[in-house]
């Protein structure tokens, strides 16, 4: 397992956190982004105001993956489901524990957490890799299917 720290995401870190999530948004989903706009949302999230925290992993003082969560409330647990989101690890550094330790780092926040109840990932039906990755770290299906509507704006 490459040896790697994981610290909280700072402005210092804003260009390559914009770079991976443009790069993820064309990895799994063929789409290419606004970078300016991917950068203002970066920047916003960056500074907490929107309940959500980026963490980086650094491997000799380069940032070679990321994993932010955002915060969504449970009336039924009475709890706090914390959903990972932009996970991207540099393709160089890929199958050697990164996201492993990313993944680790968060669910380890938050069982220190009492207000937390679960984590919670998005993942591309069709990206067998990742969901294998998932299951390996004892996510599952709950058996719900994400839907959407985007607002014109």
């Amino acid at each position: 397992m490459l040896e790697i720290q994981i610290d909280y995401a700072t402005l210092e870190d804003c260009e390559i956190i914009t770079h991976f999530n443009l790069e993820l948004a064309r990895e799994t989903e063929s789409k290419i982004l606004d970078p300016e706009l991917v950068r203002t949302g970066v920047v916003e999230s960056l500074g907490d105001s929107r309940g959500c925290q980026y963490f980086v992993a650094r491997h000799q003082e380069t940032v070679v993956g990321q994993i932010m969560f955002t915060r969504e409330w449970s009336d039924w647990r009475n709890g706090e489901f914390w959903w990972f989101q932009s996970v991207y690890v540099d393709p160089a550094y890929r199958r050697q524990g990164v996201f492993k330790q990313l993944s680790d780092h968060v669910e380890k926040l938050a069982r220190s957490n009492p207000d937390v109840v679960g984590l919670r990932l998005y993942v591309e039906k069709e990206n067998d890799r990742a969901q294998s990755t998932y299951h390996q770290l004892g996510f599952g299906f709950p058996g719900y299917q994400v839907m959407e509507k985007m607002l014109d704006r």
